[in-house]
This record gives C-alpha cells, structure tokens and sequence, in this order.
C-alpha cells in the first residue's frame, strides 16, 4: 500500500506542475478544476481534491484553512522543510475586502521564539492568520 501512495500519478504531476507555476499564488480547489477544464483536460474535483491532499501530505504544498466561509487554499512550496522560520509565511486577511497577503516578518519569527521560550506554545505558521483591513481598504475609508 504505501508503494501505491507514492506513486505519482499523470493527475499528481499535473497538479503539482500547474501549483509550482502558481508558485507564489494562493490557489482553491476549484481554481484547479477551471484551469484544467479550460485548458481541454478537465479533471474531477474528487480526483483534483485527492491529490492535493497527497501535495499536502508530501510537503509539496502548504494548505491554508482561513476560516468557515473562505475555501482552503493551497499554495505550492516545494519540499520546504516545515518549523524552518526562514520559510514560515503567515497570512493576513484584509476583513472587508478578503485579500489574503503574504507575511514574511522577523518580528513575528522573534514573537513565535518568545512563545515557544515563555509560554510553552509553538505557533504554526501554515495555520496562522491576522485579521484586519488591508491598505486599500484603509485609505477608502
């Protein structure tokens, strides 16, 4: 069985390919599923929610569950060593307009060290998210 789990499928590497061609992108399920069917090559949104669970599962790609009414994204990150600070992004979610912005911030990597020393907390930053108003949102208002 586990030989089968890590066996690549034509679909794996497809959707790994098209996320690493995204790099950077926070990229949903369905955002999969369109670009497939708009390129011709449509895959089921069973097969493409399969695989990305295997990226996820593989350390290929980092899932981001922002909150209830929001869909998991995805965002690919190669085979990044997980708890490595200098990889850990977190995220802030803009609360009127719904961007979701990368943060990458030595504060916050010095705020999780005082965590982990102090209270006895470590934070994971792939779950991580700040909730506010983004830039534009602010200057609108």
């Amino acid at each position: 069985m586990s030989t089968k789990a890590r066996y690549a499928t034509k679909h794996f590497k497809e959707i790994a390919n098209y996320l690493e061609s995204m790099q950077g992108s926070h990229i949903t399920a369905q955002d999969v599923c369109d670009h497939f069917r708009e390129e011709g090559r449509p895959i089921s949104t069973t097969t493409v929610y399969r695989q990305l669970e295997r990226l996820v599962d593989e350390g290929i790609v980092n899932k981001y569950i922002i909150d209830a009414n929001t869909p998991a994204c995805f965002e690919y990150s190669g085979n990044a060593v997980r708890g490595n600070s200098s990889e850990d992004c977190y995220h802030c979610k803009c609360e009127k307009c719904g961007a979701l912005i990368h943060l990458h911030c030595d504060e916050i990597s010095e705020l999780c060290d005082h965590l982990s020393a102090e209270h006895h907390f470590l934070l994971d930053p792939r779950r991580t998210v700040f909730y506010g108003i983004c830039e534009k949102c602010a200057a609108a208002v």
